[in-house]
């Protein structure tokens, strides 16, 4: 578990692709201080567990599915990456509940600075759109931001809702959203709480179509008094 508090500003050093996986290697001291093979690092969002480590620097297999519903697969030398290590007992919850599980990837849309903070406006998959609530928690490229604005749109073809985030100059120095430009893809990963949520109505709302359709199938055939005087 994280919590969307972004520890360290990476670097790709390199990423192999394999027929149905990769492996990432990443710079971070911060981060690899103390690490050691199984623990789990967040890059962008998507939880890794660290294979091998050294002095400044980890590796990460990066499996299918993964690379199926993110924008790791994306990624080049050099370019810069979030980083956060997995909390602990003692850690303190600055940000919100993050699993480091990506439910899909958005694009950045538009930007608009001001003198204070940067708004942010990001379009991403219309199923998502039941998760995601104006001031709800949200997890963009793993940092932990809560939503500005939302925009509900009904599902058509080749069109996607968005919703929007304000960033703050700590936000804009520390992470990759302060860098990343319109048509960049970003790692989203909608608030759990949300997931477990929707979950439980549509159990709900399934099981009751259900009972209602085992109740009209099991109901007895009967014919109304008043129909069978009408019939004589």
């Amino acid at each position: 578990m994280f919590t969307g508090i972004v520890e360290e500003l990476g670097r790709v050093l390199w990423l192999h692709s394999r027929a149905d996986s990769a492996v990432l290697k990443v710079e971070g001291p911060i981060v690899v201080a103390g690490a050691a093979p199984g623990d789990s690092i967040a890059v962008n969002g998507c939880c890794l567990t660290v294979v091998d480590t050294g002095a400044s620097w980890f590796t990460a297999d990066v499996m299918l599915e993964t690379l199926d519903r993110t924008a790791l697969g994306r990624l080049q030398p050099d370019d810069r990456v979030n980083l956060e290590r997995s909390v602990t007992s003692t850690t303190r919850l600055g940000g919100h509940v993050v699993q480091g599980h990506v439910d899909g990837t958005g694009v950045i849309l538009r930007r608009a600075s001001t003198s204070h903070w940067d708004t942010v406006t990001i379009a991403f998959p219309q199923p998502l759109a039941r998760f995601i609530a104006l001031k709800g928690a949200i997890a963009v490229d793993g940092v932990s931001l809560t939503v500005s604005g939302v925009e509900d749109l009904p599902a058509r073809d080749g069109v996607q809702p968005d919703f929007s985030v304000s960033l703050i100059p700590t936000t804009l120095e520390r992470t990759t959203l302060g860098i990343k430009t319109i048509g960049d893809p970003v790692n989203i990963e909608v608030d759990v709480l949300a997931k477990y949520v929707a979950r439980q109505l549509d159990v709900s709302r399934a099981e009751r179509l259900t009972s209602r359709r085992d109740a009209l199938e099991t109901a007895p055939f009967e014919i109304p008094a008043a129909r069978l005087e009408e019939l004589g």
